[in-house]
């Protein structure tokens, strides 16, 4: 025999949460709330129905910095044809490796192969940096360099998913997803985390700028190099009016819905993702339309250059820095496409990184300096760093392996102490012997500049307290103001 159901109803999930709120009047919530000290405490987010999940929040102690950016070096600089120098490659180059070799990607080991580039000291503080970057080199009393980073995995798309969310497989809130959970933003017709895709998205895919079991509303938004950067970006109704019925009905019969059964991460964020999306009708066009930017200022970017990726990193850049203006809490660029296979380079190292160096050199240095000029770079943390780095001995001949064991990556503004280098590899820029630095310390140091304690932002989630830094992580004080 069948069974009928109304019209009006709807199957649930239910979970224990939701039986303690509705059966008793609700004090099963209320004690488990006690239980728990409060909301906060449990990890969860403690927003009403309907209320906005990016209104600013309040920090745990004083930040430093209000938005970040962070340059994303796609495949993997190498950490000794770069920041971090070593003399020793140049004694043994051509010479067979003198110490242990770890197992690497490819285990096609070749022999101990010197730095094609040379090294000078710039600035006042007078920090190494070589030859691949001429133009960032001139800053480096805004930046602190860090020597000694290390990383769990060897392979792109599990290393990316480690720097991005701080775990190794997909699935997990990546770090601007939780500096929007943490924070909020103070930007509202912008989405708080905006990925400005060059040409190449990371191995991995959409999963490194995903909100994992955090809410939808704060997982990355993708600003395309193209005309509509956004999709769907444009108006289909007629006119505004129509639009803001057609929004205002739709947001009836979601705020129906909550009322019937209860809290809801996914109708809340399409509620706060639908009225995001009309505000960005007006504020993306306005954003990306650079005419009102001097031509002094996009020549500095890069964007008159004769070679097509740094005009296109140069255009990421200026954009950057706009957003930033525009409160706009986490940006991400990507490397432009075209340079054949990112900074990943197995073999032919001498073409390849010149080529990707020549496309960010320029445009980040532009950054750096307009930031700066304008008096952003006090309050926004730069962060350039790829997922891991590359080996001191040739894969063949001419090219290197990826090395999670030691490489290079660097801050600057967003109260970082400048002119500052940390740690250090062996002679051989092979592994980290000083002041090792883990993914996990690294987002630990991020969000401490933004006023946040690592420990305490976590969200319940699978009957755990889940953080962006797991159970690790140390604040790298050394390097901060």
């Amino acid at each position: 025999m069948s069974r009928h159901h109304c019209r009006n109803f709807l199957q649930t999930n239910g979970s224990r949460r939701d039986m303690l709120q509705k059966s008793a009047i609700g004090f099963g919530a209320t004690a488990l709330a006690a239980l728990c000290g409060t909301e906060q405490m449990c990890g969860t987010a403690n927003a009403d129905i309907g209320s906005d999940p990016f209104a600013s929040k309040k920090t745990h102690f004083e930040a430093k910095a209000r938005s970040v950016i962070f340059l994303y070096m796609d495949g993997g600089v190498s950490q000794v044809d770069s920041f971090d120098p070593k003399p020793e490659l140049d004694k043994q180059n051509g010479k067979p490796f003198p110490t242990k070799t770890e197992p690497t990607q490819f285990n096609n080991i070749g022999n101990t192969l010197a730095s094609p580039w040379k090294f000078k000291q710039y600035g006042q503080c007078g920090t190494p940096v070589s030859d691949l970057f001429p133009n960032i080199a001139e800053h480096v009393d805004d930046m602190a360099v860090v020597r000694s980073m290390v990383s769990n995995f060897p392979e792109h798309t599990n290393a990316n998913y480690f720097l991005h969310t701080g775990h190794g497989q997909q699935g997990r809130p990546s770090m601007g997803a939780w500096f929007g959970y943490g924070l909020g933003t103070e930007c509202q017709d912008l989405p708080h985390y905006v990925i400005l895709n060059g040409g190449l998205i990371p191995p991995g895919g959409m999963d490194n700028f995903g909100s994992g079991f955090l809410p939808a509303s704060y997982q990355g938004s993708i600003f395309a190099n193209s005309d509509p950067p956004v999709a769907d970006i444009k108006r289909r109704e007629k006119t505004a009016e129509q639009q803001r019925r057609k929004l205002d009905l739709i947001r009836q019969l979601d705020q129906r819905t909550l009322e019937k059964y209860g809290h809801d991460d996914q109708i809340e964020s399409a509620i706060t993702n639908y009225e995001l999306a009309a505000r960005m009708q007006m504020a993306v066009p306005e954003l990306m339309d650079l005419h009102n930017e001097t031509q002094a200022t996009q020549d500095a970017y890069g964007m008159s250059a004769e070679f097509k990726n740094t005009a296109t990193f140069g255009r990421q850049c200026l954009i950057a820095r706009r957003l930033v203006e525009r409160g706009v809490r986490f940006i991400q660029l990507t490397c432009p496409g075209g340079n054949g296979d990112r900074w990943d380079q197995h073999n032919n190292l001498l073409d390849g990184h010149t080529k990707n160096a020549l496309s960010v050199d320029q445009p980040i240095a532009a950054l750096l300096a307009d930031l700066k000029e304008r008096g952003l770079l006090d309050t926004t943390l730069v962060v350039w760093s790829g997922e891991f780095g590359r080996t001191p001995f040739a894969q063949g001949s001419d090219g290197r392996d990826h090395n999670q064991y030691g490489f290079s990556m660097w801050m600057a503004g967003g109260g970082v102490k400048g002119g500052t280098v940390y740690g250090a590899t062996d002679d051989f820029g092979y592994k980290a012997i000083e002041n090792k630095v883990e993914i996990h310390d690294l987002h630990a140091t991020m969000l401490h500049q933004f006023g946040m304690d690592h420990e305490r932002l976590t969200y319940r989630f699978s009957g755990r307290d889940m953080r962006l830094t797991d159970v690790h992580g140390h604040v790298i004080h050394d390097i901060l103001t």
